[in-house]
Order: C-alpha cells, then sequence, then structure tokens
C-alpha cells in the first residue's frame, strides 16, 4: 500500500513538473519542442452524449501530454526505483 502512494506520488510529480516545465518553455525560443503537446481522447467540442429523454449524459475524455511531461515521467520513475 505504502508503495503504491509512493509510485502514485512520483507519477504526479512528474506529470505536474512536466506541466509547469512545458509552459515555461513555451515562451523560449530554443526550448520551444519541450511544450509541444498532443491531444489524445474525443474531442472537446464533440463529447459522445446519451440522450434518454429523462437524463442526457455526456461522455467525454481529453488528455494533453507534452515533450516535458514525457522526460520528466521517465526521470520520475527512475528516482522511484533507486527510492526502492
Amino acid at each position: 500500500m505504502k508503495k503504491t502512494f509512493l509510485f502514485l506520488f512520483y507519477l504526479l510529480a512528474g506529470i505536474l513538473t512536466g506541466s509547469l516545465l512545458a509552459n515555461l518553455c513555451r515562451a523560449i525560443p530554443a526550448l520551444s519542442w519541450m511544450g509541444y503537446a498532443n491531444t489524445i481522447g474525443f474531442a472537446a467540442g464533440t463529447p459522445a452524449v446519451l440522450d434518454l429523454i429523462i437524463v442526457k449524459i455526456t461522455f467525454g475524455f481529453a488528455m494533453s501530454v507534452s515533450i516535458a511531461q514525457i522526460i520528466t515521467i521517465s526521470i520520475a520513475m527512475v528516482l522511484y526505483n533507486k527510492s526502492r
């Protein structure tokens, strides 16, 4: 249980650090490649809708992944393996 929380902590720290790094690097021309991101999932403008007359349910999922996040998640996983 403790290892699971530690793994999730490292994973979340890598995601958040990568997101922050990507936003900071977009303004720097030499590092703008780290801010390149691609969105995976349903398009935000056209989510799947299930209309049952009484209830309308909207399904949507979008996740944006940048190069900086991939790098920082990789670093976080290496640090996690070394901390065990």
